[in-house]
């Protein structure tokens, strides 16, 4: 699909819903810069009515915000995530992922994102908000719902307003027992601001949006692209030194963010096409990450060696102002891991991942197993990808599983699936859903 895209449509038109997407790199980049003419106050997705769906009107994100209010509000909050500060998160999280390991240890075989790559970002947002560890399971959940806001589901959008209740209270708390957290930091920075509440409310809810779901989905991604790519595997860990820049040729294939959605202020012409004033334009980070016009014709291959020389010119964490806050706790939530990972072999035949594809969207590539016989497949017609994801601390013969049945429209979970394994489709069928797949 994105192939497709960038060749033959770069300025598509999709007329249900009346909104534009751009694939090529070189046209996202130029739009994410473009704060003038890009504008993110309406929100991220493609529906026009987005901030009241979600309930956000008053308690509007950050990432919602065009300078010079953005810029403001990043820099006030923006001593939190200097690399320093989160450089001193390390150890206490390499010993929560040390300890979800063991745990996995004991029980033989287990979900793997459930288990691992969903707790960790948890485990990080929740520190630098201050969330008590009791109430981390509450999370997923106003993870699901935010997504779900988004797409104008109104229960969703009670869902968020019981986040926005949550952390009005911590805030509360917070003003009468400040901590080291940057609940507690905002506090002090906007106090005696009559605004203030309602900032550090569109704070939490861009921490929780934009810092938990994309974690687990470059976790998850960068474990199937290793598995799949054995050879790189084996190259990681006979080189260590080359983590850093395999994080980066990771972060870009998996795209954890594959499109976020602009609006036009002012009538604009791409490839000689006029997108008007006011309408919604989809910038898909996914497809300008794989585009041959910037990283080469073997684009759509995992090539670990190329990482470090990519690190500035990826949009995984896309680029300019809206460069994301939390770049520096990703790749460090990533290097966390990873040393700790070894997949199993992938002569593994039990070792599944049991996972649908949206209708329509085929594997671009043939994967390095055989197709599965008839009977690996299910009654809702999920495919079973191969993911080997075995850990060190496990005996040899024990395996990770990851079986997650996902319905054809949540595409918050499908994202990390798709990219990872679909690239050449024509289906377009994606682009017209109501919002676009957001973490």
């Amino acid at each position: 699909m994105y192939e497709t895209l960038r060749d033959d449509d770069p300025a598509h038109h999709v007329e249900d819903g009346d909104y534009w997407v751009l694939s090529r790199y070189s046209d996202v980049q130029a739009a994410v810069l473009d704060t003038g003419r890009y504008s993110s106050a309406s929100g991220l997705t493609v529906g026009y009515d987005e901030l009241a769906a979600a309930g956000l009107e008053k308690a509007v994100p950050l990432v919602m915000l065009d300078p010079p209010e953005h810029t403001e509000f990043r820099e006030s909050i923006g001593h939190s995530y200097t690399p320093r500060r989160v450089a001193g998160i390390e150890p206490t999280l390499r010993r929560f992922v040390r300890a979800r390991l063991d745990a996995i240890a004991e029980l033989g075989k287990c979900d793997i994102v459930a288990e691992l790559f969903r707790p960790v970002p948890s485990f990080v947002v929740a520190g630098y908000l201050g969330v008590p560890e009791a109430d981390q399971a509450r999370f997923d959940g106003w993870t699901q719902g935010i997504v779900q806001a988004t797409a104008g589901d109104p229960p969703a959008a009670a869902t968020a307003a019981g986040l926005f209740g949550y952390f009005a209270d911590l805030i509360e708390h917070r003003r009468a027992e400040p901590a080291d957290d940057a609940i507690s930091d905002l506090v002090h920075l906007m106090d005696g601001d009559p605004a203030g509440t309602l900032r550090i409310l569109g704070f939490a809810f861009t921490m929780i949006a934009g810092g938990n779901d994309t974690a687990t989905g470059l976790l998850g991604g960068a474990a199937e692209l290793l598995t799949v790519n054995p050879g790189q595997r084996q190259l990681l860990l006979d080189r260590p030194d080359l983590l850093p820049g395999a994080i980066e040729e990771l972060l870009r294939l998996t795209s954890p963010v594959q499109c976020l959605a602009r609006t036009l202020t002012r009538s604009t012409t791409v490839h000689e096409r006029v997108i008007p004033r006011g309408r919604k334009v989809l910038l898909l980070y996914g497809s300008a990450n794989r585009d041959p016009r910037v990283f080469g014709t073997s684009a759509a291959d995992l090539d670990i060696l190329r990482g470090r020389q990519i690190r500035a010119r990826h949009l995984a964490f896309a680029v300019g102002p809206h460069h994301c806050l939390g770049a520096a706790a990703a790749r460090l939530q990533a290097a966390s891991y990873s040393p700790n990972c070894s997949p199993a072999s992938p002569a593994s035949p039990s070792t599944r991942r049991q996972a649908p594809l949206p209708p329509g969207i085929t594997p671009a590539a043939t994967p390095p197993s055989p197709s599965p016989p008839a009977g690996n497949r299910d009654s809702a017609g999920a495919i079973r990808v191969r993911l080997c994801v075995g850990l060190p601390t496990l005996r040899n013969d024990c395996e990770c599983w990851k079986t997650a049945m996902l319905p054809p429209n949540n595409h918050s979970r499908m994202r990390a699936h798709r990219s990872a394994t679909t690239s050449g489709s024509d289906d377009r069928r994606l682009l017209n859903s109501p919002s676009c797949p957001r973490s």
